[in-house]
């Protein structure tokens, strides 16, 4: 195939954090890197508490940087060992960690016009004018397709048990 180059592998890149939308994506883009026949790059994104100026200005500094790194890479294997249950993915897979904010980082991170970036898309509802962000930010600065993946159907259950029990609501037993 003229103009191919086999070092520049088309790459499905999703970014997770542990929650249940990132999750979702993280299902979604193996699916889709299976399809398109792609590498699989999984990205966690991490920032010392408080942000980088925080971290800075502490004189006791709390964790050193490269201890932070080291959590963060072991909260990717420990999101990667839980979805696959140690199985490989069936396609190729890179994790990455990046030091940054997770919008600017996955946008960075796929930085090619035959890339897909994909990214939970967020909560429904109410919640949805204060969540997002980073897929609005991917969505905005991306230069390769960006697939925003909605929330799951649990996670709409999930709310609605955890409203319940914060406001004492009973359970409606009809239901069950």
């Amino acid at each position: 195939m003229s103009g191919y180059d086999a070092s520049a592998a088309a790459r499905v890149v999703v970014g997770v954090s542990g929650s249940l939308g990132s999750v979702t994506a993280l299902r979604r883009a193996t699916v889709l890197a299976r399809r398109l026949g792609a590498e699989l790059w999984v990205v966690l994104a991490w920032e010392p508490p408080g942000g980088d100026a925080a971290a800075r200005r502490s004189l006791a500094g709390g964790l050193p940087a490269d201890e932070w790194q080291r959590l963060a890479r072991q909260r990717l294997a420990a999101v990667l060992d839980e979805i696959f249950d140690g199985n490989s993915p069936g396609v190729p897979m890179c994790g990455v960690v990046v030091r940054g904010a997770p919008g600017p980082a996955l946008v960075a991170t796929a930085d090619r016009e035959d890339d897909v970036l994909v990214v939970g898309a967020g909560r429904r509802g109410l919640h949805r004018a204060f969540s997002g962000r980073v897929s609005r930010h991917c969505v905005a600065h991306a230069v390769c397709p960006v697939l925003a993946v909605p929330p799951s159907p649990l996670e709409s259950e999930l709310v609605s048990v955890h409203r319940r029990n914060t406001w004492h609501l009973r359970l409606d037993l009809r239901r069950l």
